[in-house]
């Protein structure tokens, strides 16, 4: 396993990698939602004079540990994305596939003025759909529990899909389908049910906008084999990163926030063979 991780805007970077060079892309641009995306890092000590209740009426006191961020807005957010997902294209190889997470705020726009103009209707493979329940109830409409991934291959007669190698999940009514079947599980819809990242789990590492390693890692396993390059240029928490140590396969990562490149260093502390550009 190699890895390559630059601090950089990533245009620059994709403009430096080389045609068909790439076998997978997984991609979880900035959502567009026009505010600064936020989150706090806090520990809970127990003391009689805290500032929160906490299991059979204890008081604990908050303390903050830190506070990333980074601006979530932009004016022309087609127009930011174009130039990059046209270099996307040139560097997957033609067994090449991308996974391109978005929210529902911009996935219909991205989806009709950007991707199927880029890499063509034709080349558009799966619409998956990660559903979560975790965060506010609004009163007045459905609450939003969704991100949307788009898939799209370089060439749909090429591209790398490798079913045995998905990890399998439960069926919801195994009674239905027989102990044999039951005991191996389904292989997953293009519905990705999944929790985010818990609050208090390991996997946590303080950045705003990570998602789970379980979401990654079943793309990578689907859509790459071992040895393979994978590429995220908005690599945030490094995530697609840890999901290739994991899967054993090389990886190019690109941010540049001086925070994600700090989270991504602490993330990957003992992890041998990775180059930090």
């Amino acid at each position: 396993m190699a890895g390559r991780v630059y601090q950089s805007d990533n245009l620059e970077v994709l403009r430096g990698l080389e045609d068909a060079s790439v076998d997978l892309i997984y991609i979880d641009p900035p959502f567009n939602t026009g505010r600064a995306q936020t989150r706090r890092s806090i520990k809970t000590v127990r003391d009689v004079d805290g500032d929160r209740t906490g299991f059979k009426g204890e008081r604990y006191k908050t303390t903050e540990l830190a506070e990333r961020a980074y601006d979530d807005s932009f004016e022309d957010f087609l127009a930011f994305l174009e130039p990059r997902m046209l270099e996307a294209r040139r560097v997957l190889k033609p067994t090449g596939s991308i996974y391109f997470h978005i929210d529902y705020r911009e996935a219909h726009y991205c989806k009709v003025f950007l991707l199927d103009a880029i890499f063509g209707r034709d080349c558009f493979i799966n619409e998956i759909i990660w559903a979560y329940d975790y965060g506010g109830r609004p009163k007045k409409r459905w609450p939003a529990k969704h991100d949307t991934i788009f898939l799209y291959a370089k060439d749909p007669a090429l591209y790398t899909f490798n079913q045995d190698a998905i990890e399998r999940i439960p069926y919801m009514a195994p009674g239905l389908v027989g102990p044999e079947k039951a005991a191996r599980g389904k292989l997953p819809t293009d519905v990705w049910w999944h929790t985010i990242v818990a609050t208090t789990g390991k996997e946590k590492t303080g950045y705003p906008t990570q998602k789970p390693l379980g979401v990654v890692r079943r793309a990578i396993q689907a859509s790459s084999m071992p040895g393979d390059t994978v590429l995220d240029f908005f690599a945030g928490s490094g995530t697609t990163g840890a999901a290739c140590v994991e899967e054993g396969r090389d990886f190019i990562l690109v941010d540049s926030n001086p925070e994600a490149i700090e989270v991504m260093r602490e993330r990957f502390k003992g992890v041998k063979g990775i180059e930090w550009k």
